[in-house]
């Protein structure tokens, strides 16, 4: 909540991590699913510019692309944003839970201290 750096260098671990493994879960479960869509063709869901192998148009690449892009989104959302929302509302709200006393021992000894500062010279 208030900048710390090293929150933000964890969660932008955890986002690369989690965005590696739902690429990996996109290259291996979504484009075959989208090739078998496109027929036999052995390079995937897409088609030819010209006769050249080179000018071939991966639609199942960027249909990939938005599922991982998505998938990643909506974690974030729901994983972060929300909670976050959720938590700074409690706060405006002043429904924060309420910190502890301090021990009995902290207590005695603050009114020590306050009866000293009350004793004249």
């Amino acid at each position: 909540m208030k900048g710390n750096v090293v929150d933000l260098a964890v969660g932008i671990a955890i986002g690369v991590a989690f965005t590696t493994l739902v690429g990996a879960f996109g290259a291996s479960f979504v484009n075959p699913i989208v090739a078998v869509a496109g027929g036999d063709n052995a390079q995937g869901f897409g088609f030819h510019l010209t006769d050249s192998e080179a000018t071939f148009v991966n639609i199942g690449a960027l249909i990939n692309a938005l599922i991982v892009f998505a998938v990643t989104m909506a974690v974030i959302y729901f994983a972060i944003v929300v909670p976050m929302q959720k938590m700074q509302e409690m706060r405006k709200r002043g429904v924060e839970e309420e910190p502890e006393a301090p021990p009995e021992e902290v207590a005695l000894l603050r009114e020590i201290r306050d009866a000293l500062q009350r004793r004249p010279l």
